[in-house]
């Protein structure tokens, strides 16, 4: 054994290949990649009828919206939600954004996960 390695030794030296390793009998382990859930849409949910509701009557509780506080989002929310964007320094695409409705003082909305405050 002790030739070999100092055969192995002189051969990478002199720039001979090295003689092939022994085969080992023990099994490879392989490691498993780990699957990644599926990820979540990169886009915002739409809101229901009554959060369109709530951020039209922010809008016309800040003058931005005329028309009825109905929950139907159309042209004339979209419209109101441009100026409020504009004049707040966001960008004035019309687009429901968290930013936007923080600025509305509504904040994005949220499943409530918390527990209630325990009574005294």
């Amino acid at each position: 054994m002790r030739w070999i390695g100092i055969l192995t030794l002189v051969g990478t030296l002199l720039g001979a290949p090295a003689p092939p390793a022994k085969s080992s009998s023990r099994k490879r382990v392989v490691a498993r990649r780990k699957t990644r859930a599926k990820p979540r849409p990169s886009y915002q949910q739409h809101p229901d009828p009554a959060r369109y509701k709530e951020i039209q009557q922010a809008l016309a509780d800040k003058g931005y919206f005329k028309g009825e506080v109905n929950g139907e989002w159309r042209d004339d929310s979209i419209d109101a939600m441009k100026r409020f964007q504009a004049d707040n320094k966001l960008p004035d695409d019309g687009k429901i954004s968290a930013p936007t409705l923080t600025g509305l003082g509504l904040g994005p909305k949220h499943e409530s996960t918390a527990a209630p405050a325990p009574s005294q």
